[in-house]
């Protein structure tokens, strides 16, 4: 029984560690990268949530790096779209130090 209480709280420590860690690199590492055009890859995640075939005949770069911001701060269940863009706005603009 002690050692399942061991194993138990070392898996514990390292998803916490793991979760603590990927928190960190979102605040500090990959969302700064999304300062110098907020505006545009905020738009371009609008038309990835609201278009059937978002980016269809343009570039696909813009697209990708924009569709990671939905990665690095998801939509929550049910949340209407406009009140998402607020507070992926909002999180951008804490990562950057400016307001847009």
């Amino acid at each position: 029984m002690r050692r399942i209480l061991v194993v138990f709280a070392l898996t514990a420590l390292v998803m916490l560690f793991i979760f603590n860690s990927a928190d960190w690199y979102a605040r500090n590492a990959a969302l700064p990268r999304y300062c110098d055009n907020p505006t545009q890859s905020v738009e371009i995640v609008r038309e990835i949530l609201t278009s059937g075939t978002p980016g269809e005949g343009k570039k696909r770069r813009p697209y990708i790096v924009a569709a990671k911001l939905i990665f690095l701060v998801p939509q929550e269940e049910a949340e209407p779209v406009d009140a998402y863009m607020i507070r992926l706005r909002q999180r951008i603009s804490q990562a950057c130090g400016v307001e847009f």
